[in-house]
């Protein structure tokens, strides 16, 4: 059964981690990844694996909710696929290869996790200042090189995304507001949420194949992560999202220093 070996403290954990995405619309990953390494002793790989799979269920929702507004360009979201789905499936397989014959794939996956959560940190906390510097260059190259561009980021996330389960939200949407800048930014946002979808879903059923998903975790963080999600959506509008973002940032630099050292 999914739910035998319920712990309340996962689905405490789903509620903490939901609020922040409802508030922030980022941290889903972020967090959750490093908070089942660093604070239930999950092996990284397994905690990837388990946090792949709660990430597509939460971003269908999403997905659904951008799709009957609209606001999804499929287009951009078949270049990211292009490069993600892949990228994906090789790195798959070289982790599963790695993990059967190598001993320290698991601190490689910690290693490569604490770089993910301080390059995400920074692409948080300087977005405005990447985006001023590279929208301008972007808006003079040819549509056929920006959609090499996209798909050379689709591969970048894709090996991302399999290896630590980050890297598709805040590192994602940061270069797809460089790289259209005269798209709408909640066209943006649901793209990179709508792409996310069969990218956690590809990766998690991967590593589920290769026996690094732990259901019963899984169940429980949906538990508490969905009512979470609701209440911080709610409450979006009356906290300062920069104040947020800037917590959510030095967080995330502690976090990913811990895992590296």
């Amino acid at each position: 059964m999914i739910l035998a070996g319920y712990n309340p403290l996962y689905s405490v954990a789903g509620l903490a981690i939901g609020m922040l995405v409802g508030l922030t619309g980022v941290g889903g990953g972020s967090l959750m990844t490093p908070l089942l390494v660093i604070l239930f002793n999950f092996h990284p790989v397994t905690a990837v694996g388990t946090d792949l799979l709660y990430a597509s269920a939460t971003k269908s929702v999403g997905t659904g909710v951008h799709g009957l507004n609209r606001t999804v360009d499929w287009r951009v979201v078949r270049l990211l696929s292009v490069g993600s789905v892949p990228a994906t499936i090789l790195t798959l397989l070289v982790l599963g290869f790695a993990g059967s014959h190598y001993h320290g794939t698991g601190k490689a996956v910690t290693i490569i996790l604490g770089v993910t959560l301080i390059l995400t940190a920074i692409a948080m906390m300087f977005r405005r200042l990447i985006v001023a510097q590279f929208a301008p260059i972007m808006d003079e190259i040819a549509p056929g090189r920006i959609a090499m561009l996209t798909i050379g980021l689709g591969v970048l996330l894709g090996v991302l995304v399999s290896l630590t389960s980050v890297g598709a939200g805040a590192i994602g949407m940061t270069a797809l507001l460089a790289l259209y800048p005269k798209l709408p930014t909640n066209r943006l946002v649901g793209s990179d949420i709508a792409h996310a979808v069969p990218l956690t879903l590809i990766a998690g059923i991967g590593h589920w194949m290769l026996g690094a998903v732990d259901f019963s975790l899984l169940g429980a963080l949906l538990i508490g992560s969905v009512p979470g999600i609701i209440i911080g959506s709610l409450l979006s509008t009356r906290v300062p999202d920069g104040v947020l973002r800037a917590i959510l940032a030095v967080t995330l630099v502690i976090v990913g220093a811990k895992l590296l050292f």
